[in-house]
């Protein structure tokens, strides 16, 4: 009797903590598909606790999850052409965050940079989540929910190398001539309130797109590419965990580092990734658990019958 108290007072607790951390944790699993090291950067919006880490070390074919607390809200992006001096001093071509060391400990990421942006457990208990081009482009990105609900709870993101495309006074160079590695946006290149939502032109109504944020939503539709272009491309989700995917296609990845000019495959294609079975063994527990304890109750209002009768 004392082995089978035991065994239900370690069910109890199981469930109970299961419970707990799916109204509490989301998880975020960064994939590097790209043919070369990403150097991924976190920040975390003011007055939310901070994730574990600000900035970390992704090499190629490597993954790595988060677990974001309830309602954390923040950004992740990519720093590429990253390197340490002889002084031990950090920093990356693009999407450096100032900070001279891998974590980024609270800033963020220096234009042009592709951005992911979420807001979990918002308004009507949503997570919303986009992926912004407005700040510029530096790497292919995929944002894929896993398991949320609601009518548009679906992937977004930009998977096309737009380096190599980049309009010309925009496009940033590698300093060892190696070709494109950013592209900035029209309001860093030009710095006027038209471009910038800025000034006379800081309403829905008055900043429109430009020829400049139009290659952007051409090439990647679903992204923001200015400040108002929320109508396609902000997205909800309710219970979900979320897939961040640098270079989500092969021929993107490819085209990044061996300057080739493949068409890059649909996003669809990689909104079925991989990423089952993680939780497997704790969800065999669970449903262990669950049956044993309602055997027991089986049992003991059997007993209480009999005891009365």
């Amino acid at each position: 009797m004392a082995q089978l108290t035991f065994f239900v007072s370690i069910c109890v607790l199981i469930l109970s903590h299961s419970f707990i951390s799916g109204l509490q944790a989301t998880t975020f699993t960064i994939v590097n598909k790209c043919e070369y090291v990403v150097w991924p950067g976190i920040l975390t919006n003011a007055g939310v606790p901070s994730l574990p880490t600000t900035g970390f070390t992704l090499q190629r074919g490597e993954t790595k999850t988060i677990t974001a607390p309830t309602s954390w809200g923040g950004r992740f992006w990519g720093r590429t052409h990253c390197s340490q001096d002889s002084t031990g001093k950090f920093s990356c071509l693009t999407g450096d965050c100032g900070s001279d060391k891998l974590e980024c400990s609270g800033n963020g990421a220096a234009p042009p940079a592709t951005l992911a942006e979420f807001t979990l457990d918002g308004a009507g208990g949503l997570d919303f989540f986009d992926v912004s081009l407005v700040d510029g482009y530096n790497i292919p990105m995929l944002v894929v929910p896993r398991g949320g609900t609601g009518p548009n709870c679906t992937y977004t993101g930009c998977p096309v190398d737009m380096n190599d495309s980049c309009p010309s006074d925009l496009k940033v160079m590698s300093t060892d001539g190696g070709g494109g590695v950013a592209c900035k946006s029209a309001c860093e290149a030009f710095g006027q309130p038209q471009y910038c939502c800025s000034g006379a032109y800081a309403t829905p109504d008055t900043c429109q797109p430009s020829s400049y944020s139009k290659v952007f939503k051409t090439a990647c539709p679903l992204a923001y590419s200015y400040a108002y272009d929320d109508k396609t491309s902000t997205f909800t989700c309710a219970n979900a965990d979320y897939t961040i995917t640098f270079c989500p296609s092969p021929n993107t990845s490819q085209k990044s580092s061996k300057g080739q000019n493949e068409e890059p495959t649909s996003p669809l294609e990689n909104s079925t990734m991989e990423y089952e079975g993680a939780l497997d063994e704790s969800a065999a527990s669970r449903s262990s658990c669950t049956n044993v304890i309602i055997g027991i109750a089986m049992v003991m209002a059997f007993w209480w019958s009999w005891q009365l009768f």
